[in-house]
């Protein structure tokens, strides 16, 4: 395979939501077009809300290829949450077509088990441009998920905080117990079961990721 013919099918993978209490965790891969890369791309957390969205139809209709795969909370807690963000890259990675010969994975491990080469890059979302257009798919797609989510359970305001442990987050999840949604591997959750229904070992949230 020629150099251009590498770069030509370089995929750019992130996630979004490893550190909130509810939800899914969502991946992107983009293989981005080098004759065509849109204007503004940039890790999403630098961006508007309004930006990402008007980013998002740009990315998909001028990316060689793009996908966008997902881990469940039920993953979430059965493999821990590093597990479960790898899971749902190496998902994006695999629905690409044409398939990439080379993924760069923001942060600084690459998911196991992937059929191209693969290369993490820590602060990569800020410095590649496929990354970033990934950063803001998974991104934008995840922020749309909690919004659907807050329809079915508008008590806890899912909407406004994306499943992060804000205060308002965790005043709700003690006045009204943890939903489906909730990640119950997560210390602020688990403390709120019972306990013989509470998993061993609880993740402690870092703070907000993206």
């Amino acid at each position: 395979m020629s150099l251009s013919d590498l770069e030509s099918l370089t995929a750019g993978v992130d996630e979004a939501g490893r550190g909130p209490l509810a939800g899914p965790v969502c991946a992107a891969a983009v293989i981005l077009d080098p004759a065509c890369i849109p204007p503004g791309l940039d890790d999403s957390k630098r961006l508007s809300e309004a930006a990402r969205e008007a980013l998002v139809p740009m990315i998909e209709q001028q990316a060689r290829a793009w996908a966008i795969a997902w881990a469940s909370v039920e993953e979430i807690d059965r493999l821990n949450i590093l597990q479960a963000t790898m899971l749902a890259m190496r998902r994006a990675l695999t629905a690409l077509e044409p398939p990439p010969a080379l993924a760069l994975v923001d942060g600084n491990r690459c998911p196991d088990g992937l059929t191209c080469a693969a290369r993490p890059v820590v602060g990569g979302d800020a410095l590649e441009p496929a990354i970033s257009a990934a950063s803001i798919l998974a991104k934008v797609a995840r922020d749309r998920e909690m919004h659907r989510l807050d329809t079915f359970y508008p008590q806890y305001g899912f909407a406004r905080h994306k499943g992060y442990g804000t205060k308002a987050h965790l005043t709700a999840l003690r006045h009204h117990g943890p939903c489906d949604e909730h990640r119950r591997s997560f210390a602020p959750v688990r403390r709120l079961l019972p306990a013989e229904s509470a998993p061993q070992n609880p993740v402690t949230p870092v703070g907000r990721d993206r």
